[in-house]
């Protein structure tokens, strides 16, 4: 039987922490740095989600996202500074992610993830991170993650409310986010730029997506699948939900 890899000393040192942790280890340790996250969306849920991925050592990260740094951004989506005005959001975070680990292998795209780009993307990830704002996108990334069976770790905020969830549909009882928010009755679109939102609550649904996926590659702990977790962060309570699969889901059911 041959002698467990043994990590590299920079590594022993700066994911220390980690490896003082039963949970994690060295054995947890070398799954992150072996694996692949893709995140949808640079913006207020990517940034801390992103920038604690590459801290722990998540060796491939890939961040999609079409849109451009603007003022309006900088009160919370804090992977972008003052000089990043103007820049893609993508090559921004993969500046900013560089100078946090530069051991991480980002990859930028910016474009928009249609369908089609997220089918060859999610088949080569081992865990997605929706960071997006919008619902279409949301059902593709969904969708997608159904047909590869690869876990899917689901965000949102708006206003003082957030909401985070886990759909891995590697449990054959575990509902998709189509099951939940069905694709033919999308709710009436809410976004930052109408609605506002309180900075430091995408930070903490961002950071707890990255929780949630750190947990999946190290296979360790309970995740979220098969719960919708909600935070009212203006009374500054959780309300934690169990939501069933959809036999007659219109993407993972066995009835359509």
């Amino acid at each position: 039987m041959s002698e467990p890899e043994v990590l590299p000393d920079a590594d022993l040192l700066r994911y220390s922490r980690h490896l003082l942790l039963d949970d994690i280890g060295v054995e947890g340790q070398r799954r992150i740095l072996q694996s692949r996250a893709l995140i949808i969306g640079a913006g207020g849920l990517g940034s801390p989600a992103a920038m604690y991925l590459a801290c722990s050592g998540v060796g491939n990260i890939t961040i999609v996202d079409d849109d451009t740094v603007d003022l309006t951004n900088l009160q919370r989506q804090i992977m972008h500074s003052t000089a990043s005005l103007g820049k893609a959001k993508v090559l921004s975070a993969q500046n900013t992610l560089a100078q946090l680990n530069p051991a991480v292998q980002v990859r930028a795209l910016q474009t928009r993830a249609d369908a089609q780009l997220l089918q060859s993307l999610v088949l080569q990830a081992d865990v997605v991170l929706d960071c997006s704002d919008n619902f279409q996108t949301r059902q593709a990334i969904n969708a997608a993650c159904v047909q590869q069976r690869i876990p899917l770790v689901s965000g949102a905020a708006i206003g003082m409310d957030g909401q985070i969830a886990v759909y891995d549909l590697r449990d054959d009882k575990a509902p998709c986010y189509a099951c939940v928010f069905a694709p033919d009755a999308p709710p009436e679109e809410a976004r930052c730029a109408t609605m506002g939102v309180l900075a430091p609550l995408v930070g903490v649904i961002g950071a707890m997506q990255a929780l949630e996926a750190l947990k999946l590659l190290a296979h360790t702990g309970t995740s979220l699948n098969g719960c919708l977790l909600m935070l009212d962060a203006r009374n500054m309570e959780w309300t934690r939900m169990r939501v069933q699969k959809n036999p007659a889901c219109a993407v993972c059911g066995t009835k359509h």
